[in-house]
């Protein structure tokens, strides 16, 4: 019997077929119970610079919550190679006024794993623009994937270093 992509779609749920380049969003079931995205992140020291921008950002209870997401988390490492970089300090880069929009350009609608992620050629964000992707390097060398699907209640966490992704 063949399927036609919408009822496969809707097999598997519209909310969590999110195509992109030809690839779709993973389609496990999320786990019912278990610590989210910000939990995660907030006890794992390598993440202690994103943390404070995400609370500085207000955006702590968007990575905490049921909706079901990616986060291309990046690490404190990351944050140190931006603001040299930029040649700035933390504090200058938590005041930015668009801090969020970048926090933002990290996190993809729906649960993908490694393999949904690698194997894209473009990304969407919650901010609205695209990350290209060739493999593990996001953007043309602005960052590389070093960990992946690291998964929370809500979504699942890719680790990147050597640079912090601008929109």
């Amino acid at each position: 019997m063949k399927q036609t992509r919408r009822s496969v779609l809707r097999s598997i749920g519209a909310g969590t077929a999110v195509a992109v380049g030809g690839v779709g969003a993973a389609s496990a079931s999320p786990p019912s119970e278990g610590e989210t995205i910000a939990d995660i992140a907030s006890n794992d020291s390598q993440f202690t610079t994103l943390v404070e921008a995400l609370a500085e950002a207000g955006l702590v209870g968007a990575l905490d919550g049921n909706r079901q997401l990616t986060v291309l988390a990046p690490t404190n490492a990351a944050f140190g190679d931006l603001l040299n970089e930029l040649g700035i300090s933390k504090e200058e880069l938590l005041a930015r006024d668009d801090l969020a929009d970048i926090l933002l350009y990290h996190v993809i609608p729906g649960r993908r794993k490694e393999k949904s992620i690698v194997n894209a050629s473009q990304l969407p964000t919650l901010n609205g623009a695209k990350i290209d992707v060739d493999g593990t390097n996001l953007n043309g060398d602005q960052a590389d994937i070093v960990a992946t699907n690291i998964e929370a209640s809500n979504g699942f966490i890719h680790v990147i270093e050597n640079g912090v992704l601008l929109p």
